[in-house]
């Protein structure tokens, strides 16, 4: 522990990192009832703390080993940080890469100087390859992780903590891939105020050291989720490990939901979005908070990356409301039959709705898939058995994972035959698109303004976001009515287009 310490404390970072602040979450500390502290080192130049490491360690080279170069495996940011300190160093830097890397790190790895080789699917093939060109050019190899210089060059993140902290924390959260970070930060924080808790986070599918420190050994897993990328790792260091098993107090594992609800929380503060790995350890604090009802403490979350793709913050804010369990995904059923979907709006009247999917099917029942706003965990088993008693059953399907990334977006089906008989004569189905302001109650004020006596065949409603919403309804309007259709229409004061003659439609519904 002396030699981690001594290491850390003339670990050379500052000559390409910077010195983070240690932000004050306000939100996050009201709404959670504790003092919250977050650590930025998404603020770093390459938007993460492996800045720190790795020029700590490329730092150590001799001037033969600089002559000869760096290599690394990596697809991401530690890759960023080896291009940026080799640039720094006047030395030559290979970086092998997944084929399956986004196009938007290889590019940031060559904009800093790199020579990105893109190498097999996974990590591990990577690894394997960078390893084999180290023996044959003659390259030095830089570890993510398993390193004593690169966990030192982490380890300045602690130091940092404390000398920013007006008083000790209670707690510092930190996320775990293959354990530099968190070995770093421990080997720092439990030498000198050893009454700190260490608590690390892993998501649940990616968790290499939770499995390991309870096996007392290192555990490699069959296979990894890789939402949280940065922190996808199969095996964890023998030398992190061993870090691990002194110094960190307990594991928390989150889901993606979870991490999902932590970026978001962390933007509402800041205005900064974090990768998922970058979230994690916001995640774990909330979750330990509720697990343990912690109440007035001083907690400190390390924010320890934003290289986020932006193609994934459809999926993000989607699943982060989820997260808060401040969305409810029902399955509701009605009776198949005229009103009963203006009968169940009125039900609802007082909610804010996110979804809203209905098709007309064959049969006398008719289920809905309704996204709806709620305030916790209780307020939506309250609505489930609200809407119960009140002659509609549902599913709540919250926790469904096939509902949430398939269903949610497959509900729809073509008219049954039978269903353009069922009113007085010949019905024909007319498809219409309306966008109406989005604001509370909007929503119910159109389903009321429709005509009583048309059946509602198809009803879509999602919320973007945005200020202005967009419904698709689907009306069975009987042979008769039809002239009189058009000025009923244009008498409801939203604006409408007609979609009956739309190629999508006809194709698929």
């Amino acid at each position: 522990m002396t030699d981690y310490l001594q290491r850390i404390l003339r670990a050379r970072v500052y000559d390409v990192a910077e010195e983070t602040p240690l932000d004050y979450a306000t939100n996050l500390s009201r709404r959670l009832d504790n003092s919250i502290w977050l650590k930025r080192e998404d603020l770093q130049p390459v938007f993460s703390f492996k800045l720190r490491g790795a020029y700590n360690r490329m730092r150590q080279l001799s001037p033969t080993e600089l002559k000869q170069g760096v290599i690394a495996s990596s697809a991401g940011n530690h890759a960023q940080g080896v291009a940026l300190s080799a640039s720094r160093l006047g030395c030559r830097a290979v970086i092998v890469m997944p084929r399956t890397t986004p196009e938007v790190k290889v590019r940031a790895v060559r904009a800093l100087g790199g020579e990105v080789v893109l190498h097999g699917e996974t990590y591990d093939e990577c690894f394997a390859e960078a390893q084999r060109r180290c023996q044959h050019d003659g390259l030095t190899f830089i570890h993510p992780f398993d390193d004593p210089e690169v966990i030192a060059g982490q380890g300045t993140i602690g130091l940092e903590i404390m000398r920013q902290s007006e008083e000790a924390p209670h707690s510092i959260y930190i996320a775990v891939g293959g354990g530099g970070l968190i070995g770093g930060i421990a080997a720092y924080i439990k030498t000198l105020w050893p009454e700190i808790e260490i608590v690390g986070v892993e998501p649940i599918d990616a968790a290499a050291m939770t499995r390991s420190l309870e096996a007392g050994e290192r555990v490699k897993l069959s296979q990894v989720g890789l939402f949280a990328d940065g922190v996808a790792v199969r095996k964890v260091g023998e030398q992190t490990f061993s870090l691990a098993q002194r110094h960190i107090d307990r594991m928390v594992n989150v889901d993606t939901d979870a991490i999902c609800a932590a970026i978001k929380d962390v933007f509402e503060d800041t205005r900064s979005i974090l990768e998922p790995a970058g979230a994690l350890a916001i995640a774990g604090l909330k979750q330990d908070v509720s697990d343990r009802g912690m109440c007035g403490q001083r907690l400190v979350a390390v924010a320890c990356g934003a290289n986020m793709n932006f193609d994934r913050l459809r999926f993000i804010s989607e699943r982060a409301e989820l997260g808060e369990e401040r969305e409810a995904m029902l399955a509701v059923e009605i009776p198949e039959q005229a009103g009963s979907l203006r009968t169940l709006c009125e039900e609802l009247r007082d909610r804010s709705l996110t979804e809203f999917s209905y098709r007309m099917t064959e049969g006398n029942r008719a289920q809905i898939f309704i996204g709806l706003q709620v305030q916790d965990e209780q307020d939506r088993q309250q609505l489930v058995n609200h809407l119960c008693a009140r002659g509609f059953p549902c599913l709540d399907l919250s926790d469904n994972e096939f509902a949430k990334v398939h269903l949610r977006h497959m509900v729809g089906g073509r008219l049954p035959a039978s269903a353009r008989h069922a009113c007085a004569g010949e019905c024909h189905e007319l498809l219409y698109r309306f966008e109406f302001p989005e604001r509370p109650g909007a929503l119910m004020n159109f389903v009321s303004a429709l005509h009583p006596s048309w059946s509602i065949s198809i009803f879509h409603y999602r919320n973007h976001g945005a200020d202005v919403g967009s419904i698709v309804v689907g009306l069975l309007v009987p042979q008769q009515d039809l002239d009189s259709c058009q000025k009923v229409l244009d008498e409801l004061g939203f604006p409408y287009w007609d979609e009956s003659g739309n190629l999508a439609y006809t194709l698929f519904l």
